[in-house]
């Protein structure tokens, strides 16, 4: 009869789940920081009131030394908090919602603002915008976007503020040649050798918010004029925590994943996994105008290919707070990517008249995979109560990638002739160490900080072409000796800074100092060895910050920025899949250095925000991509082009008029002007364009919509990619208590994404015109699975 009752009991439990929730409680969480140099605030005094109306409040507590707090155990109603702390202006958050299922507000980040003569408050509402503007760094939430739900890396960026993609995966910050992407405060190109593949498998449900840094601080490596920082989640709330989604398109593309976190008293574990199927296909035409001293003749090029491409995505981490003043966070990311395609390509050759004299054809067929492994640990150890902390960090990376082309060629016209048969294997391995050592220090009863650092930055990497060609008369492919290749690289980094952070009266001045010394040297397996001395680089880092009447601040920053050439840029290996358009490295590029200063004016009201800036950057000795034709084969190369002088006029802003409707919208024109001694044809200036629009709106009925717009038109040594146009929308409905969302977005939905380019050197011109199949509509379903743990539960 006991058997029975248990089993009876059992049931009733599995039948009616929502029954045994129903007693569920909440919780509100937070972190309280200084607005004006971004610092913690310790001590502040947070008090809980229920209804918006209540002056008294249920409970008060403290934040701890890193500004954070928690009230726990709290029963579903309506709520508001008041932050206070002396010398800052009181901060209100009203209507936070607990619902019947109880679960966690996560408020993120509460700016308090410096005010010694008002008792003047601040009104904020609990829900966070998709977009934050600061001085020296934008931020993208992307927990409070639509068209982040369901998508990847990749597509985030595509709709961050200032952020540009283009059609290979590439993310670069408007103003600046060359941007840096990190994940979690490192550098991500020391994961993998191909950072389009990781972003485009990296699911964006895993993702917490992506800082775009303008003018990084000198904590951060010093290459890159600029730097995309992916912060991912911790995921550590009370309990059980997991959902699922699946993402499907008119195309063919499916991504499907999963994430869950448990959180404990003394420890935290998470995981993630997705997969992800996408199918491309593109076209492509050009017109090449090639001058020689005795005429003129013309090569007509027409293109296109298809690919499909497959991969996955695998993350895990522990959280352990070994006692009160130590931590360790240890995460592991697998990240794998397959694909192949096949292209055509025909060529008409021309003469002075443009009349048809030849025609060569060109068919592809290409398959390659890649996997990287990431293991990274950071232990954190509280020194003492005033704020001391040392923070040790290392990260092991490894990773391979292999491809292999297939290629035919023969003419077609007047005759059949020439035919040839090539294969390339291209197999690449690289693998990195990093070491990072950090101290804070936080001086003048708090109210400044100072910060040390040390870091050590090892990376090698072995890639190894295989070219052979077809031999008709024996019928068996021969080792091409003049294209085959092993490359060899090494890279030693080590670093040192130091930073203090001022903070008085609504001034804010951040200065500090880094320095790098590099070691590179990269062989190839013909015998040629590149050994570099070491040089060591010096890069000073300044800031100031005001902040006064409560609405306005105004910013400058100054800071030394370096473009390392890397592998990629060094190594030459002729890439000749198309032998009258081949490519390859420079293994004479020397490193380039930019001075970058930013001058801005944010206003700040509670329903909107502007924030217009003005860069200024001279660099020498920039990196870019060079194209030469000499007997009418156009040889692309990367070269130190010259030097370069850019004044970029930003202006950046948000509109919230009620908290259902919320846009933003960012415009760069970007002056820019190169002088080379390479060639009179790189001396050139000319206006960069970019800008981008957001509209997102709550609806009745738990449903929501969103759409982004962005528009770029960039210059470049040697010419200009002209205009392009990007468009996406979204629409969400809630179902189940917001548990289940269901969303429907379109991508490009009014058109394949064009592309063109004009380039032109002293012995030709160049006109490109590409065409990609980014139009796209999707289905995303996603559920979400919240379970609080009762012995975690405790009364403020």
């Amino acid at each position: 009869m006991n058997k029975q009752l248990l089993y009876l009991s059992l049931f009733f439990i599995l039948l009616f789940p929502a029954k045994a929730w129903s007693a569920a409680t909440g919780s509100i969480t937070g972190k309280v920081i200084d607005q004006v140099d971004v610092l913690p605030i310790p001590s502040a005094l947070v008090s809980l009131y229920l209804g918006e109306e209540n002056t008294q409040p249920i409970y008060t507590i403290p934040t701890d030394e890193n500004g954070n707090f928690t009230f726990h155990a709290l029963k579903p109603g309506t709520y508001k908090i008041k932050v206070s702390y002396i010398g800052m202006t009181s901060l209100f958050v009203n209507a936070i919602v607990i619902g019947e299922k109880g679960g966690e507000k996560d408020l993120g980040i509460l700016k308090m603002s410096g005010d010694q003569n008002s008792l003047a408050e601040v009104t904020i509402t609990a829900e966070k915008p998709v977009v934050e503007f600061g001085a020296d760094m934008i931020t993208y939430n992307v927990s409070q976007s639509l068209l982040a739900e369901g998508s990847t890396a990749t597509d985030l960026l595509k709709n961050v503020p200032m952020v540009q993609v283009d059609i290979e995966g590439n993310a670069t910050i408007a103003g600046k040649r060359t941007t840096r992407i990190f994940i979690d405060g490192k550098p991500s190109d020391f994961m993998t050798s191909n950072i389009a593949d990781l972003l485009n498998v990296l699911p964006s449900d895993a993702i917490e918010k992506i800082e775009v840094m303008t003018n990084p601080p000198a904590r951060y490596s010093a290459d890159g004029e600029g730097i995309i920082n992916i912060v991912m989640k911790k995921g550590f709330k009370i309990g059980f925590n997991g959902n699922a989604g699946l993402t499907t398109g008119v195309q063919g593309n499916v991504n499907a994943n999963t994430n869950a976190s448990y959180r404990a008293k003394k420890y935290g574990i998470n995981g993630s996994a997705s997969i992800r199927q996408s199918n491309a296909t593109r076209t492509n035409s050009s017109l090449r105008e090639n001058f020689s001293p005795d005429t003129t003749y013309y090569y007509d090029q027409f293109g296109n290919s298809k690919s499909k491409n497959r991969g996955g995505n695998f993350r895990s981490g522990l959280d352990w707070d070994i006692n009160s003043k130590q931590n360790l966070r240890l995460s592991t990311n697998f990240n794998l990517n397959t694909s192949n395609g096949n292209s055509g390509n025909t060529l008409n050759y021309l003469n002075d008249k443009k009349n048809l004299t030849r025609i060569r054809d060109q068919q592809n067929s290409n398959e390659g995979d890649s996997h990287n492994f990431v293991f990274n640990a950071d232990y954190d150890l509280k020194i003492d109560s005033t704020g001391q902390k040392l923070t040790a960090g290392v990260t092991y990376s490894k990773n391979a990638n292999s491809s292999f082309s297939s290629l035919d060629r023969k003419y077609t016209f007047p005759d059949y002739a020439s035919p040839t048969m090539q294969e390339n294997d291209n197999q690449a391995a690289n693998q990195s160490i990093n070491f990072n050592l950090d101290y804070d220090k936080a001086v003048f009863q708090k109210r400044d900080r100072l910060e040390l650092g040390m870091s050590y930055n090892y990376r090698e990497n072995d890639n190894d072409l295989l070219v052979q060609n077809y031999n008709f008369s024996t019928d068996e492919f021969e080792v091409n000796e003049k294209l085959t290749n092993q490359f060899l690289y090494q890279e030693h980094i080590v670093a040192g800074y130091a930073t203090y952070n001022y903070k008085k009266n609504g001034w804010g001045i951040k200065t500090g100092v880094r320095s790098e010394l590099t070691k590179v040297n990269f062989e190839l397996s013909t015998g040629s060895a590149y050994p570099l001395k070491p040089y060591l680089s010096v890069f000073p880092n300044i800031s100031f910050n005001r902040f006064f009447k409560k609405k306005y601040n105004l910013g400058a920053t100054y800071s030394v920025r370096i473009n390392r050439p890397r592998e990629n840029a060094l190594n030459p290996q002729v890439n000749n899949t198309d032998p009258l358009n081949i490519s390859y490295g420079n293994a004479a590029l020397n490193p380039a250095y930019t001075h970058q200063m930013d001058l801005s004016f944010g206003m700040f009201e509670t329903k909107w925000s502007f924030t217009p800036r003005l860069s200024y950057s001279t660099s020498k000795g920039v990196i870019e991509r060079y194209r030469t034709v000499s007997n009418g084969i156009s040889e692309t190369t990367f070269d130190n082009v010259g030097s370069n002088h850019s004044l970029a006029l930003i202006l950046i802003g948000n509109y919230r008029p009620n908290k259902k409707i919320s846009t933003n919208a960012n415009m760069s024109v970007i002056q820019s002007k190169y002088t080379s001694t390479l060639n009179s044809s790189l001396n050139r200036d000319g206006i960069s364009l970019r800008g981008a629009l957001g509209f997102s709106m709550q609806l009745p009925y738990k449903t929501a919509f969103e759409s982004n717009l962005n528009y770029a038109n960039n210059i470049n040594a040697q010419g200009r990619t002209k205009g392009s146009v990007n468009t996406s929308l979204a629409a969400r409905k809630m179902f189940f208590q917001n548990k289940l969302n269901v969303r429907i977005s379109g991508s490009d939905p009014f058109g394949r994404k064009n592309n063109s380019l004009f380039n032109e050197g002293s012995n030709f011109r160049l006109n490109s015109y590409s065409t990609s199949n980014t139009n796209n509509f999707t289905l995303s379903v996603n559920y979400r699975l919240t379970k609080l743990n009762k012995a975690l539960r405790q009364t403020p």
